[in-house]
């Protein structure tokens, strides 16, 4: 028991790590939250690695003046040597030319012990809302996998509900 309770308090760590990371605009410690195998499912894209991770986030983060995460408590439950996380986030950012975004979603996590700290080795991001922070914005319809600590399959791909996609294929992204 007191395993698992060191190993939950670490996974609980990696969210707030990852608030500063993304806070900061800093990509290289965003990509030490992940294992360097790892897969990354958002939007529509799939990262397999930390280098495509780190890649992808560069390149984003330009794209807005400032990024806040605002993660709930994480639902953790262990199935063997992994961790199997599901929390709702929301974020409160400004684009590059000052409008606002709120967007609200879903994590499904599956956390790994690497080199003697947690980290993601699989996360698949569910947009619930996209829009401004007053929540005028559109929401979205999603798979439910059912109460924690029910997953989705690990070959579920992110739907593109917010035109991620879409964007990078008119070089606007």
């Amino acid at each position: 028991m007191t395993d698992n309770l060191v190993a939950e308090a670490a996974i609980r760590e990696l969210y707030p790590r990852y608030t500063d990371a993304v806070f900061r605009k800093d990509a290289d410690a965003f990509g030490d939250l992940f294992v360097e195998d790892a897969e990354w499912r958002i939007s529509g894209l799939l990262m397999r690695g930390r280098a495509e991770i780190v890649e992808r986030i560069t390149a984003v983060f330009p794209n807005y003046r400032r990024i806040l995460m605002h993660f709930h408590n994480p639902i953790i439950a262990f199935d063997g040597e992994t961790a199997i996380v599901r929390v709702y986030v929301r974020e409160l950012s400004a684009f590059a030319d000052g409008r606002p975004f709120g967007p609200i979603g879903t994590y499904y996590d599956r956390c790994v012990e690497d080199d003697g700290r947690w980290r993601f080795a699989w996360r698949l991001f569910q947009t619930q809302y996209a829009g401004p922070p007053d929540m005028t914005g559109q929401f979205f319809d999603n798979p439910d996998w059912g109460p924690p600590p029910a997953m989705p399959p690990l070959d579920t791909m992110a739907i593109d509900h917010t035109g991620v996609l879409q964007r990078q294929k008119e070089g606007k992204a």
